[in-house]
């Protein structure tokens, strides 16, 4: 086993025994697998391509695939087993229709040829034998330069699904997935090339989080600021973790009236500010924090857990009968609701569960400042600028992680000065979102833009406050302090990066997978950074 590709990698190397995460060296071995076998459909698809073939499923599958080795996604080996078996049936299928149109098939590489064991267990030795993230190069720089883009394309994806299940697909991304995966079963690349190919990612990940935000508004809505309760009301109980709209939204539809209450918990909480969605009378409030303490905090939830889209953690005993999954989540031995969506099973546990005993008041956060609400109140927010109300500005958000260091971004914030605007997005707001900052000429100083699935508003904001003041973002009276743990984040730095914003902080930890080298292009190129060993120090460099 060798897995690198989260922040909380064993000793800031790699993981080498179980992953912290909990994944066992044969779902790492499976994962490994499933990425080489979705290679050798790559390599298909990009001849496919040349003869004039797109097949949409194989696009779907590819996404779905790559999304499942995400960290915190699927524990299941069985599912992998599945999902192995079908690249390589879609690869061979794939082939047929090339030779039809007249294209090639004889291929070189052996991922295109590969053949799967007839076993699980044969399956799990093969991925083992492959040792998958170390035979991607001999040349260390080269090696760390294709993880990243490999893990970008991770998170690429994950983005690309989502935005899938709204309906929102452009081929242009998928076309690049099929294009590096294939790309890099060959040698010879140099360090320019790979450096073009990973920005590549950022460029294609920023269209696939376009397509992501006209899904999820234009089948929800735009976001508006909305006021979220954190306390409990007396009943029945359902919360949801993950990130999908759709199964949040097929849910409440299926309880509506059956006297449940549904509570959002981690990257689910942006969805109470979205109007399709709070119309639902029994679409309560917010349970909970990141999704790195939900084995503090699923315990003492007195209903049924739907986990959607990714974050899992191995379930404790004391609430695993309580917990369900669905999409491309997966834990072995946990209820997972199909592709027909019923959420039946869900239903009767929390009509079993005692639920809530009585109402509560634990207060309330607010949420909804997308680009539309931000973008709304423009005029103001550029007035304050000029009239100097407004200092700064800083984007504080990215992933929240158990790893210690993280109280850093608690700090920053309690330090910013009170003339300065706090933007914030994903799950790293949870370890201030609570915060009563107050306000700037009626404006929140502490605007949460939404899931890590919202970081397109997040840009857009940036672009158009650039174009206000007639600059450049970089220009702008703004600084990024991002956090990081797994690919989506990787990505998402990877499309700022395209962008040509620089000066960004990054921690608590930098990757492990990057190579000095390599580290050395990022600076050279964007001045990044990690984040300083206190907040003061990076207020000071900043605000002067």
């Amino acid at each position: 086993m060798f897995c690198n590709q989260c922040e909380q990698t064993a000793k800031g190397m790699a993981c080498t025994k179980i992953g912290v995460c909990g994944k066992t060296e044969d779902v790492a071995a499976l994962q490994d697998l499933l990425t080489y076998s979705v290679q050798g459909l790559s390599v298909v698809a990009v001849e496919a391509r040349k003869n004039g073939i797109v097949d949409n499923d194989i696009n779907r599958f590819t996404a779905e695939a790559v999304f499942s080795c995400l960290t915190n996604v699927d524990f299941d080996p069985r599912r992998f087993e599945t999902l192995i078996n079908k690249a390589v049936e879609l690869r061979e299928a794939l082939k047929e229709k090339v030779k039809a149109a007249g294209g090639s098939t004889a291929f070189d590489a052996a991922a295109a040829n590969f053949t799967p064991a007839d076993s699980l267990d044969g399956l799990i030795a093969q991925g083992m034998e492959l040792d998958f993230m170390n035979s991607l190069d001999e040349n260390e720089d080269l090696r760390s330069l294709k993880q990243i883009t490999v893990y970008g394309i991770r998170g690429l994806a994950a983005y690309a699904d989502h935005a899938a299940i709204l309906g929102q697909e452009d081929d242009s991304v998928f076309e690049y997935i099929h294009d590096t995966l294939a790309e890099f079963t060959k040698g010879g690349q140099s360090l320019e090339q790979l450096v073009g190919i990973t920005l590549k990612c950022g460029e294609v990940n920023l269209k696939a989080m376009e397509l992501l935000d006209a899904g999820n508004t234009g089948t929800y809505g735009h976001p508006t600021p909305t006021e979220v309760p954190l306390g409990a009301k007396a009943g029945k109980a359902i919360v949801v973790t993950g990130h999908d709209l759709k199964d949040l939204d097929l849910l409440l539809q299926q309880t509506e009236g059956k006297g449940i209450n549904i509570y959002t918990h981690g990257e689910m909480l942006p969805c109470h500010a979205y109007p399709e969605l709070k119309k639902y009378d029994h679409f309560y409030g917010h349970f909970g924090t990141a999704w790195q303490n939900q084995a503090k905090e699923f315990p003492e939830f007195p209903g049924a857990i739907l986990f959607t889209t990714n974050c899992i953690q191995k379930p404790k005993d004391s609430y695993k009968d309580n917990v369900f999954t669905t999409g491309l989540v997966g834990w072995p031995d946990v209820t997972h609701i199909g592709e027909d969506k019923d959420f039946t099973p869900v239903i009767e546990r929390a009509l079993a569960l005692p639920g809530f005993p009585e109402d509560t008041d634990k207060g309330s956060v607010l949420t909804g400042f997308a680009r539309n609400t931000v973008l709304g109140v423009a005029d103001k927010v550029i007035e304050g600028v000029k009239s100097k109300a407004i200092r700064h500005f800083f984007l504080v958000g990215g992933c929240d992680g158990a790893k210690p260091g993280r109280n850093y971004y608690t700090e920053f914030v309690e330090q910013v000065p009170e003339d300065c605007m706090i933007l914030t997005l994903a799950c790293g707001k949870f370890r201030f979102f609570d915060k009563k900052l107050g306000d700037i000429g009626g404006i929140p100083r502490l605007l949460d833009v939404g899931q890590c699935n919202d970081a397109y508003s997040a840009i857009q904001i940036a672009v158009a406050l650039a174009n206000a003041f007639d600059c450049g973002v970089n220009d702008l009276p703004l600084s990024m302090i991002l956090s990081w743990y797994e690919q989506k984040a990787v990505v998402i730095l990877l499309t700022l990066f395209s962008l040509g914003i620089k000066d960004i902080r990054l921690g608590p930890s930098l990757p492990a997978f990057i190579t000095p080298n390599v580290l050395d292009v990022l600076v050279e190129n964007f001045d990044c950074k990690p984040i300083a060993e206190t907040p003061a120090e990076d207020l000071k460099t900043i605000l002067g």
